[in-house]
C-alpha cells in the first residue's frame, strides 16, 4: 500500500513539472508574438488563447482562418507554418532570410519583429511587397 502511495505522489509530481515545463515554453512563444500581434493593430491578448491565436496569425497575413484546420494535420501542418511564417516576414517587409530565422527560432524573431522599427505593411498573401 505504501509503495502505491509513493508511485501516485511521484506521478503527480512529474505531471506538475511537465504542466510548468509546457506553460513556460508556450509563453516563451506567446509574448513576442503578442507584441507582433500588438505592432499589425491585432488584440495583444490573443496571442495566448491556443488556436485562437493561429487564426489570428493567419488572418494576419491575409489566410483565409479556415488555414487553422490546417494545423492539425500531420506534415501538413509543417507546410503551412513555413507558408505563414514567409507571409509573416513578407508582411513586415522582410524576406526569405527572416523567414528562416522565423521557421528555426520563432520565439527571437517574432521578438525581433515585435520590438525593432519595422512597420506592418499589411498582408504579404493579399499582395503586399517586400523590400529586402
Amino acid at each position: 500500500m505504501h509503495l502505491l502511495a509513493e508511485t501516485s505522489t511521484n506521478s503527480v509530481g512529474a505531471a506538475l513539472w511537465a504542466l510548468l515545463f509546457f506553460a513556460v515554453f508556450y509563453l516563451i512563444w506567446a509574448i513576442p508574438l503578442a507584441l507582433v500581434f500588438n505592432k499589425a493593430e491585432k488584440p495583444a491578448w490573443g496571442a495566448f488563447i491556443p488556436i485562437y491565436n493561429l487564426f489570428q496569425l493567419v488572418t494576419l497575413v491575409g489566410r483565409p482562418g479556415w488555414w487553422v484546420i490546417l494545423y492539425f494535420i500531420p506534415f501538413v501542418n509543417i507546410v503551412v507554418a513555413i507558408i505563414v511564417y514567409y507571409d509573416l516576414a513578407r508582411s513586415f517587409g522582410h524576406g526569405v532570410g527572416f523567414t528562416v530565422g522565423l521557421v528555426l527560432l520563432s520565439w527571437i524573431f517574432l521578438l525581433v519583429l515585435g520590438l525593432n522599427a519595422d512597420q506592418y505593411l499589411g498582408p504579404a498573401a493579399a499582395g503586399g511587397a517586400a523590400t529586402t
